[in-house]
């Protein structure tokens, strides 16, 4: 077996941000995927989907700057910012 096969494609998540919304607390949270980061907007709990955010982040300040920027925005809207609403009031 190679180092490289035995090093994980996927790093432990890590919370950087979160905020309060119409489906509750949700978190934003940034994981290394195949060497890259990819920062997701999750519900805190079992319920509500998953949104990806970004999955091709270069470096931490940017990676801080969204993270902060989408939750003061979701903050602000009431809900996750990715959530397309319109399709709801069918």
């Amino acid at each position: 077996m190679t180092a490289t096969a035995s090093k994980p494609a996927t790093g432990r998540p890590k919370v950087l941000a979160s905020y309060d919304c119409d489906e509750g607390t949700r978190q934003l949270v940034a994981q290394r995927i195949n060497g890259r980061v990819a920062l997701s907007d999750v519900p805190v709990g079992d319920q509500g989907r998953v949104f990806l955010v970004e999955r091709h982040l270069a470096c931490m300040v940017e990676l801080e700057g969204l993270a902060a920027a989408y939750a003061e925005h979701g903050e602000q809207l009431g809900r996750p910012p990715l959530r397309a609403d319109w399709i709801l009031d069918r």
